[in-house]
């Protein structure tokens, strides 16, 4: 199995997908891939064909060309033909409704599982995980349950912040993943911060970034993660 999971998009004053470009290419490189499939149903203010294009751009620059799934008449047919899956960011709950609504979430994980390349960004890092509990989005849609592709056995924290605003009066993300770890005890959460990529491949789990990862999990302090450091842990439940 091989995922690249990356934390969030764009960088501020950066062009879209262009902190990490390199990886992505490098990425697909390895397999390669010469077609993606794109699932867009993150995209909510504006259209699926708005964002393929959008991707499309980008992966102009690495020869690949983009499929978007919403335009297949057979979605799960589309997956298991797929030579890599690439998963967007967006609105999780949209994503995931969506997601379930095509049916191809058992073949999505079947087909990862077997070797197809994925990558995701932000809400498609989410979808990675066990369920979506973890996203930072609103609940604009009800999908039929939070279960998400369930590839890695621990959840990830797109666009993990330390901030506390002045003048907030609410909780704060670590207040917010103290909850969860409360109610879900033996599930470790990891706070991805913006500019920073998850890579697992031949059973190694491996940080790209130059900011650590904020492990938490339920009964113990949250720890922090150096890209040097053992994060096969994560790995285990």
């Amino acid at each position: 199995m091989r995922l690249l999971l990356i934390s969030n998009s764009t960088n501020p004053g950066e062009a879209y997908l262009d902190y990490p470009k390199k990886h992505i290419e490098v990425f697909l490189a390895n397999d390669n891939v010469k077609e993606a499939l794109f699932v867009p149903y993150a995209a909510v203010t504006f259209s699926y064909d708005a964002y393929v294009d959008k991707v499309q751009q980008r992966f102009d620059e690495f020869g690949i060309k983009i499929k978007g799934i919403h335009r297949e008449e057979d979605p799960v047919a589309a997956v298991r033909a797929a030579q890599a899956i690439v998963v967007g960011g967006g609105n999780t709950f949209h994503l995931l409704k969506y997601v379930q609504e095509s049916g191809i979430t058992a073949a999505v994980r079947e087909k990862v599982r077997s070797g197809t390349p994925y990558l995701g960004w932000s809400a498609g890092s989410n979808m990675a995980c066990p369920t979506i509990c973890t996203t930072n989005d609103m609940p604009i849609v009800e999908p039929k349950s939070f279960e998400a592709f369930d590839l890695i056995p621990f959840q990830i924290n797109p666009h993990y912040l330390d901030a506390h605003p002045q003048g907030h009066a609410g909780e704060t993300r670590e207040q917010r993943i103290e909850e969860y770890i409360a109610a879900n005890p033996d599930r470790y959460v990891a706070g991805l911060r913006e500019g920073c990529i998850f890579v697992y491949e031949d059973g190694t789990l491996s940080l790209i970034g130059n900011k650590p990862v904020r492990v938490f999990r339920g009964g113990q302090k949250p720890i922090e993660v150096e890209r040097d450091e053992d994060f096969n842990f994560l790995l285990k439940q």
